[in-house]
């Protein structure tokens, strides 16, 4: 049984863009009430996280974006980027302590604390360009915690799997000319963030290190399943990761709001089992998981208890 560690901390709460805002601290107060409520809660292990020191964040972002965001926080209210995305008071320091807590787990993953881990992180981050804040996102945690495994701990071959229902348009960029990134993502389209286009393959040396396969209104788990068993494996195989992340968004599930993809909880488990597999056979099942979206709460709790169960199953 893997040990899986689990990133949360209450001030990841502070960070609000309205009541109504479907990117919501109640997203992660329902997965914690979930992962006591089931009894999966005892079974991790707890990681603190830090703030991201900016160094690390500046290897995705620019110097001048990052300087704009601690310019425009705001002291009350909120400060709007754009038409989805706004910050309150409390945004810029859990953003920088969402991609600290993927740094925090990283370490941990490195140095034999755990297996793995799950980042129960907000804002989210795969949205967020190397100069823009745009779909809820400000850092990019996953790009981030990528250029920091390979800068600190000299591993070169990472693997992303963002199987979040909107392209991770972010993370695309950050690595579209660079071939120590492979970047494999299933998305709903035609949707926004409206990239993500299977042509997208990458640029330059990077050319076939990105891999997009958009999927139609309705697909489910075993339109994702055949995806991730006939694309994403084979593409692992050959590449051979050292380190496996997952931008993890929920928000494909049947139920969400947001989209109108099938997916189930048993789904996510499934996929779990698929990415898992390539980690074990691969990157000697290091895997770092970070909460992006989905707004179901009810769904969004038991896709996160389903994927962290099927994490802790494997050796």
């Amino acid at each position: 049984m893997a040990r899986v560690g689990f990133v949360y901390d209450p001030r990841y709460l502070g960070h609000e863009m309205g009541r109504s805002h479907p990117e919501s601290p109640e997203r992660l107060r329902a997965i914690c009430a979930q992962l006591h409520s089931s009894g999966t809660w005892s079974r991790l292990h707890q990681v603190t996280p830090r703030p991201a020191e900016r160094q690390w964040i500046e290897c995705i972002h620019h110097t001048s974006y990052i300087d704009s965001l601690e310019r425009r926080s705001p002291e009350n209210g909120y400060a709007f980027l754009d038409p989805d995305t706004s910050m309150s008071p409390g945004t810029l320091d859990a953003a920088y302590l969402a991609a600290g807590g993927a740094l925090a787990a990283v370490d941990a993953i490195m140095n034999g604390e755990i297996d793995q881990a799950f980042c129960a992180v907000r804002p989210p981050g795969h949205h967020a360009e190397a100069d823009r804040a745009m779909g809820f996102c400000f850092f990019n945690t996953v790009a981030i915690a990528a250029r920091y495994i390979q800068q600190q701990y000299g591993l070169q071959r990472i693997l992303i799997v963002d199987w979040d229902v909107h392209h991770g348009n972010g993370t695309q960029h950050a690595f579209y000319d660079d071939a120590s990134v492979l970047f494999f993502s299933t998305h709903q389209f035609p949707f926004y963030p409206g990239s993500g286009r299977a042509t997208e393959t990458g640029e330059g040396p990077g050319k076939g290190f990105t891999i997009n396969v958009p999927l139609s209104d309705g697909e489910g788990d075993d339109e994702y399943r055949e995806v991730f068993q006939k694309v994403l494996v084979p593409a692992a195989d050959t590449f051979r990761p050292d380190f496996v992340l997952i931008s993890a968004g929920f928000d494909a599930h049947r139920d969400d709001p947001l989209a109108s993809m099938n997916l189930t909880e048993q789904g996510y488990s499934e996929l779990t089992d698929i990415v898992g597999s390539i980690a074990k056979n691969h990157a000697g099942g290091r895997i770092l998981a970070c909460l992006e979206g989905g707004y179901h709460l009810k769904a969004l709790a038991n896709s996160v208890d389903r994927h962290l169960q099927a994490l802790l199953a494997h050796s």
